[in-house]
């Protein structure tokens, strides 16, 4: 775009040939569009070394762009000009009424931005308590818009997780997932329901009084309305579940990124760091969920630990083994098989592979009792009752007990509350530990929400990074350090773009949404580039600092209107996306369109006060004035006079 509008305006204003108007308008924006294309690439370098799961989804983008910007500058730099030597017609003002209609208004916008640029210039120190108060903004905008990890999607299908009380059986608890599929299927998302009784997708244990229960939406096409999308329809399920008393059950959407946790939602463990007592962690763990369930921003906070389950505990007289011939090793041997079950060999059949499974029909272990219908064989070859070795008696104890980094612990489930986000919940469950639990217990995060803590620096780092490579890269290229630091301070009104829309929208502060702000440093500095360039050169050419930022502005005006018409523009699809993935691509247009609104229409106003500012500093500091000094690399060739303003965009 940038080349096409110099190679235009010179064939219109200087009556040039389509070649010679290319020749002029890559010696004019060359330097331009190489300090650009190294901005955008720059930005992401830091981007692509960062480790975690955060620094492969950064990495992705940075890659992917950074190849794209340099295809692109390098077709700017030789295919775009050379095209439009060749496409490009000249018309020396034959245009016909829309254009000139569109070229009267756009002289119009043009005239009334100069004199606003004059007005910021003028006003200098009112314009810099604005833009304090900017950076100001910008540190309250992140306060108030919530913080999550990755948006949760509409994946099409989602997860019942199901639990009854602990002694009860397996019939118990498959007639109360009855009930929910039920429910399920009575709601008008849901397509299909499939239950696996009988295990337990928290823990992954299977257990007689746990469920799973699979929900399938039906297709996409079929659920236009908002009502009808994972979201909502979870909300009213939930709702119904809340009013059962067989049981708890809970419907959680599955994870954004698949393997990043099991379930959507956070996963807390709370860690016994002193003697380990199951007793002690379950008085520690009920004081929490007591508090946490107080919590608004909290819903579905649950565990599957038990200290008190109660279990058959079976004690083997190994001295009466022993005078009876009967090996240690043979007693759990038997048990495991009957009582629990054993693998014994294998066959082929049908091009498959059967496992041969040892195990005593359901109805003969059932009770203490059926301990007597079982022999062990001893040494003499004579068959000993088993319940002649052992003894038996109810205990309560563990069902499970679970180790995490090393202690023994005990796992949370839960989710964030409609209204709330993932960080706000994250937050949540962090205040009632640090309340609750006494001083040898501790917590810690794991799944999605341990990438969620750990995602905030990593974001923060890679675009301050991001900056400082800018910075330097401009500084190299400009051989200047004020020229660079105008460049940068052009960033933050696209941050706060970005984060005012995606409040006003109510999205969240999330990796996605932080890609959209690395993105944006590179084009909110690409605009500054195309103003500072232009200055610099101007100065140079003996022209004063104050009009040479006011004259550049308005000459790179319409330059800097497309390219940004443009980017916007393609971004809106991203931002009203629908179907699957469409959260992640709304984080992304949608801050990167508030940031490119900011940066056209604010940004544009400061930075020639940003220019002028440090280009007097600049002056003042180094003792001589700018102008008289030769050309900088980039600048105009020398036979290429300075000419004034003509209004549409050239000289």
């Amino acid at each position: 775009i940038v080349v096409v509008e110099n190679v235009e305006a010179n064939m219109t204003q200087h009556k040039l040939s389509a070649l010679e108007a290319a020749k002029r308008a890559m010696a004019e924006i060359a330097g331009a569009l190489i300090s650009i294309v190294m901005v955008l690439v720059a930005v992401f370098l830091p981007v692509a070394f960062l480790g975690g799961v955060t620094g492969t989804l950064y990495k992705q983008f940075a890659i992917t762009i950074s190849i794209s910007m340099v295809i692109s500058g390098i077709m700017a730099l030789t295919l775009s000009p050379a095209l439009a030597a060749i496409i490009i017609k000249a018309h020396h003002g034959k245009k016909n009424r829309f254009f000139q209609a569109f070229e009267n208004g756009f002289e119009w916008l043009r005239q009334g931005y100069i004199g606003l640029v004059s007005r910021v210039i003028q006003a200098w120190p009112v314009s810099l308590a604005v833009f304090g108060a900017i950076i100001a903004g910008i540190l309250f905008m992140f306060k108030i818009i919530p913080s999550s990890f990755v948006p949760d999607e509409d994946q099409g299908y989602f997860f019942v997780v199901v639990q009854v009380p602990d002694t009860a059986s397996l019939e118990v608890t498959a007639e109360f997932t009855r009930k929910l599929e039920k429910i399920i299927r009575a709601d008008p998302a849901v397509q299909d329901v499939g239950t696996v009784d009988g295990y337990s997708l928290i823990d992954s244990q299977f257990s007689n009084n746990s469920s799973i229960v699979f929900g399938l939406f039906k297709p996409f096409e079929e659920r236009k309305t908002p009502d009808l999308l994972t979201f909502d329809t979870l909300k009213r399920l939930n709702a119904q579940f809340a009013g059962m008393r067989e049981g708890f059950a809970l419907a959680l959407n599955p994870p954004s990124i698949p393997g990043m946790g099991t379930t959507g939602g956070f996963e807390f463990y709370i860690q016994n760091r002193g003697s380990g007592d199951p007793r002690v962690t379950e008085q520690a763990l009920q004081a929490f969920l007591a508090k946490a369930r107080q919590r608004p921003e909290l819903q579905g906070v649950n565990t599957t630990f038990r200290a008190a389950t109660q279990q058959l505990f079976v004690d083997l007289d190994r001295n009466k083994a022993e005078v009876l011939g009967v090996h240690v090793g043979d007693v759990f041997q038997t048990m495991q098989a009957f009582f629990g079950s054993q693998i014994a060999g294998q066959f082929s059949q049908f091009s498959r592979v059967w496992w041969v499974v040892i195990q005593a029909d359901a109805q003969y272990r059932v009770k203490p009792s059926d301990f007597d219908k079982v022999y062990v064989r001893s040494t003499s070859g004579a068959n000993v009752p088993l319940s002649a070795l052992i003894t038996t008696r109810y205990v309560a104890s563990p069902k499970l007990l679970t180790r995490f980094n090393g202690f023994p612990a005990v796992k949370i489930t839960g989710s964030q509350a409609p209204g709330y986000s993932s960080g706000h919940a994250i937050a949540a469950m962090e205040e009632v530990a640090q309340e609750t639990l006494p001083g040898d217990f501790s917590y810690a995060w794991a799944g999605q929400a341990l990438q969620e803590k750990g995602a905030g620096g990593t974001s923060s780092r890679a675009f301050i990074f991001g900056l400082i490579v800018v910075f330097l890269i401009l500084a190299a290229q400009f051989e200047k350090w004020t020229l660079p630091v105008a460049v940068v301070l052009a960033v933050p009104f696209a941050v706060l773009g970005a984060l005012v829309i995606t409040w006003i929208v109510g999205l969240e502060n999330d990796v996605y949404f932080q890609v959209g702000l690395v993105t944006l440093v590179g084009l909110s500095a690409k605009n500054a580039i195309l103003i500072c360039e232009f200055a610099i050169e101007r100065v140079h050419h003996g022209m004063p600092a104050r009009e040479a930022a006011i004259e550049a502005a308005g000459l790179r005006l319409r330059a800097i209107v497309m390219t940004s018409l443009a980017f916007g523009l393609g971004c809106v699809p991203l931002a009203i996306a629908t179907g699957p993935g469409a959260n992640s691509l709304r984080a992304i247009g949608t801050g990167v369109i508030g940031g490119i609104i900011a940066s056209t229409l604010i940004a544009t106003l400061f930075t020639p006060l940003f220019f002028w500012l440090l280009e007097s500093l600049s002056e003042k500091f180094a003792g001589k004035k700018a102008h008289g000094q030769p050309p900088a690399p980039g600048a105009l060739a020398p036979d290429v006079p300075h000419a004034p303003l003509d209004g549409k965009g050239g000289q």
